[in-house]
């Protein structure tokens, strides 16, 4: 709930705050926001673009984007407060274009000792089940939950990155699609330019760096 109050907060701030840490010639255009968080942060993008978790922000979001998001470690297991209600098609959100990108490995089990990253139930496929259009939802196959991150992560959260999770061979391929993606979504979204989306789409794209293992769309 933390989280949720803290994002909400700094949406707000952007309209007062953002043009003191600007030079002075650019002027931030707020009427085209995109909202997008990873893991955790997925569910908590979801949780604040839905307003009904007691808080929410005046500025509009153009753009939602879940990145792997998962909602705790199982079904009946969700973090406080759950965002996914089981309902296909319930997340209500005023046509507000959605892209969601899931991992293949992401429910896989890196050793015994420890759960899937991304659970069946609370993850990527669940939250774009309970999206409305325009919606679209790609997965890349042979790469993990946490296989968008940096090579080298420093500290021990950062070291751990490489043994919790079930990770493909190298994390490079995985950081370009979700680059490449997100920036071809908000190119569709945010500029009416939908060539690059429907390239990798159709797959037509010579530059996808991973295999995508499954599409789906809700327009």
């Amino acid at each position: 709930m933390d989280e949720i109050k803290s994002t909400a907060e700094i949406m707000d701030w952007l309209s007062v705050g953002l043009n003191h840490f600007l030079p002075a010639q650019v002027t931030p255009n707020l009427s085209k926001f995109a909202l997008s968080g990873h893991s955790r942060g997925g569910k908590t993008a979801f949780a604040v673009a839905l307003k009904k978790f007691g808080y929410s922000s005046n500025l509009k979001i153009s753009t939602l984007i879940g990145i792997d998001p998962v909602d705790g470690t199982g079904k009946g297991k969700q973090t406080p407060p759950p965002v996914l209600a089981y309902h296909p098609n319930s997340f209500d959100l005023d046509k507000t274009p959605i892209l969601v990108i899931g991992s293949g490995l992401g429910e896989t089990t890196r050793n015994p000792l420890f759960p899937p990253c991304a659970p069946p139930g609370v993850n990527h496929r669940e939250f774009f089940r309970e999206c409305q259009g325009p919606a679209w939802h790609f997965v890349a196959k042979d790469y993990g939950h946490l296989d968008m991150l940096d090579d080298d992560t420093k500290g021990i959260r950062g070291k751990s990155s490489y043994c919790l999770c079930k990770n493909g061979e190298e994390r490079r391929p995985m950081r370009r699609f979700v680059g490449g993606l997100v920036v071809s979504f908000l190119k569709a979204y945010l500029e009416g330019d939908d060539r690059e989306l429907v390239k990798i789409k159709d797959g037509c794209h010579e530059d996808v760096p991973v295999e995508i293992q499954e599409f789906e769309v809700i327009m």
